[in-house]
């Protein structure tokens, strides 16, 4: 391959995912968030394998679901 080539195919950069915790039935308010992921970075080169490993509960189904866009990517949302 040539050398200047990107062979970058999947970058993630500082991945958050917070769920918000409500109270009330009628009248919902906020009252906290739950940080199932919060700030995971890897990038993945042409040819690598990705294994993401860790204890039940830890985030690694929120992590690929929010790079399938499953989940909005996002913090407090």
């Amino acid at each position: 391959m040539n050398p200047t080539q990107n062979n970058t195919i999947l970058e993630v950069r500082n991945l958050k995912k917070h769920f918000v915790l409500t109270s009330g039935v009628v009248v919902q308010r906020v009252v906290g968030f739950i940080k199932a992921v919060d700030g995971v970075s890897f990038p993945l080169e042409r040819g690598e394998t990705l294994g993401l490993v860790g204890e039940s509960g830890c985030g690694k189904t929120t992590v690929c679901r929010c790079i399938l866009y499953l989940d909005i990517p996002r913090p407090g949302r």
